[in-house]
This record gives C-alpha cells, sequence and structure tokens, in this order.
C-alpha cells in the first residue's frame, strides 16, 4: 500500500470534525471524497499530507511519497510558467518540465509571468506542477476548480496517466472525473460526535 489511515481523528480550530477513519490506498488506484462544504473533507486531506497532526489514529506512507494539492495554486507570480515548474521540479528533484507543460496545454504560456494567467490557467500551472513533483501519491482539494470543460478534461488524463504509471490518488471534488479507478469515502459517517457542554457552557449558547 503507498498510504494507510486506521482509526484517524482530524481537527479543526482544536475541535474533533471527522473520527474513526480508515482507508488504504494501492498503487493505480483513486478515492473520491464525498461529503458537503465543511464536513471534513480539506482537514482529513491535510492531515494526511502531514500539514497538521491527527488527533488520533495513525497515518503510514512512504517518506517524500506525498504530494498535495489545495486551494492556493502554489505560484509565484514573478516568475514564469516555465520557471515555476522548473523551480518545482528542483525542489522536488523531480520530472520533465516539457511533459508538464504538455500536459495541460501550457507551452504557448510558457514564458508568460503567472501574474498574467487568469484563474484557470493559474489552476493548471498549479496542477502542472504535480507532474514535476513525481511523488507517487497526490493528495488533491477540489482539483477542478476555475477549470473549464477542456481543462478538467487534462486534468482528468493527466490522473488517469498517474494511476496508470502505478501512482495513487486522493480527491475531494463534487464532480464526475469517469475514473474506473476510482472508489468512493463519504465523510458523512465518520462525523465526530459533538463535544458534552456542561450547564454554564449551555447557558451561553
Amino acid at each position: 500500500m503507498l498510504l494507510t489511515a486506521h482509526n484517524l481523528s482530524v481537527t479543526r480550530g482544536g475541535i474533533a470534525v471527522l473520527e474513526g477513519v480508515s482507508l488504504a490506498l494501492a498503487p493505480g488506484r483513486a478515492l473520491v471524497l464525498r461529503g458537503p462544504n465543511g464536513a471534513g473533507k480539506t482537514t482529513l486531506l491535510r492531515t494526511l499530507a502531514g500539514l497538521q497532526p491527527p488527533l488520533a489514529g495513525s497515518i503510514e506512507a512512504e517518506e517524500g511519497g506525498l504530494v498535495y494539492a489545495g486551494h492556493a495554486d502554489g505560484i509565484k507570480s514573478a516568475l514564469s510558467v516555465r520557471e515555476n515548474l522548473a523551480f518545482w521540479a528542483a525542489i522536488f528533484a523531480g520530472g520533465d518540465v516539457a511533459s508538464a507543460l504538455a500536459a495541460y496545454a501550457l507551452e504557448p504560456l510558457a514564458e508568460r509571468p503567472a501574474a498574467a494567467l487568469s484563474a484557470g490557467q493559474k489552476r493548471r500551472l498549479g496542477l502542472a506542477r504535480l507532474i514535476v513533483a513525481r511523488r507517487p501519491v497526490w493528495l488533491l482539494d477540489e482539483p477542478t476548480v476555475s477549470l473549464d470543460r477542456d481543462a478538467t478534461a487534462m486534468f482528468a488524463a493527466a490522473l488517469r496517466a498517474h494511476l496508470a504509471g502505478g501512482g495513487a490518488a486522493i480527491v475531494a471534488t463534487h464532480i464526475e472525473l469517469g475514473l474506473d479507478e476510482a472508489e468512493t469515502l463519504d465523510v458523512g459517517p465518520y462525523k465526530a460526535r459533538a463535544a458534552a457542554l456542561d450547564d454554564f457552557d449551555e447557558a451561553f449558547l
């Protein structure tokens, strides 16, 4: 398994939001997280990525085997599209910039400063860095935000290629990506029980 979590409890702002989550991610597999906004999908992904500690439970993954793409695109505005990808390739000791440009049709924009990109173009660039990162597990939080239909298809193709190459992914999304490899995890049943309140606290709610 590339990533496993056992009996995981995660918190947001010091308050438990999900508890008892267990999952296992094998090479070539994708797991789609479902649930309404605020249900804890982002918190779960950030915890799996090591950006915050779990309240309880355990996570096992190869060291340096994960890459996280959240709501921010992770790009440097002063650098060009090509320079951004070269920067991330150097940080991750990663892959080919030309392949990442091609995957998201960014070649015509390669020398353009990232600050001059549209929201959708910035998103494509942010997702292209996953390719140069060359990490086996992608943790993706609403990756298709700001993408039009064609760009969403580019993302789905890049994700399928990643899975076909033995990678894996966990994706929080509300759209259908057409992935035969994907399983679904609804976070709703793992909602943490509300903390008990004493009489004094309850009087001031």
